[in-house]
């Protein structure tokens, strides 16, 4: 059975004291593909070394994460350009638009993630948006920029069925994490009416760890968790689930 986790942050602080065996924990557990999303250039070289320690599992992303578009926003935007001009990145992300924090800079992330949607269908490249209490803004953004060359993943999709059909309308599939796994998460009530084709898995690590490590750090081999939960949703076995999860990664991805 080979998982795939779509979204986990390896490179993080939170690891930097048992990263190999977490990575070990989660390749056991058969978790054999990561990818790996950015957040701002502070994280650039550590992302390059994660991927020099794991060539043959780590898959990279570029991207500004709207939570860090602040003044500098267009030299970050520069520096996701020249990246991805230099080598081979698997998806422009994460990128899109946050809300829930602070609103200061919301024309500078409408802005951001637009032009990032137009570096990804250059490179002819998925996307990987990150949504927090601002679907209309995000779903005002891609009606934009709808068209044959946009596609991607609506990482840690936590709306409703409403919104999870207009994602799927701009040819997302829809990333599931530990949110699926809470009680009051309110997606495991309709996600067995959205077809299994258009879902991926991910962990978000360190974050948003799903039952029972609620409030605990997440990491990549808690996938399996998730994994256990949408199988029950769909009434599949996991070994099912994993397989066309996996391929529905790799449609996206291209590997």
């Amino acid at each position: 059975m080979i998982l795939t986790d779509t979204h986990t942050h390896l490179y993080s602080e939170a690891f930097d004291e048992d990263r190999d065996d977490m990575m070990q924990r989660a390749i056991q557990h058969g978790v054999q593909r990561f990818f790996v999303p950015a957040i701002d250039s502070t994280y650039t070289e550590r992302m390059f070394q994660l991927e020099k320690n794991y060539p043959n599992h780590v898959f990279l992303m570029s991207g500004l994460h709207p939570t860090h578009v602040k003044e500098n926003y267009k030299e970050e935007i520069a520096h996701v350009e020249a990246l991805l001009a230099a080598r081979k990145f698997y998806a422009v992300g994460e990128i899109g638009i946050d809300l829930y924090w602070d609103t200061t800079f919301l024309s500078q992330q409408q802005e951001a993630f637009q032009y990032q949607i137009q570096l990804a269908k250059k490179y002819e490249l998925p996307i990987v948006i990150h949504c927090r209490d601002a679907f209309d803004e995000v779903f005002e953004v891609l009606e934009k920029e709808k068209d044959d060359a946009l596609f991607g993943i609506f990482h840690c999709f936590t709306g409703t069925k409403v919104h999870a059909e207009k994602a799927l309308s701009y040819n997302m599939k829809l990333g599931i994490g530990g949110v699926v796994t809470f009680k009051n998460g309110k997606i495991d009530k309709f996600l067995h009416e959205i077809p299994l084709e258009h879902i991926v898995l991910e962990t978000d690590a360190p974050y948003l760890a799903p039952t029972p490590y609620r409030g605990k750090r997440n990491e990549s081999s808690y996938v399996t968790n998730v994994l256990g939960k949408v199988a029950e949703i769909y009434q599949l076995s996991t070994e099912e689930v994993a397989q066309i999860t996996t391929e529905n990664s790799k449609a996206i991805f291209g590997i």
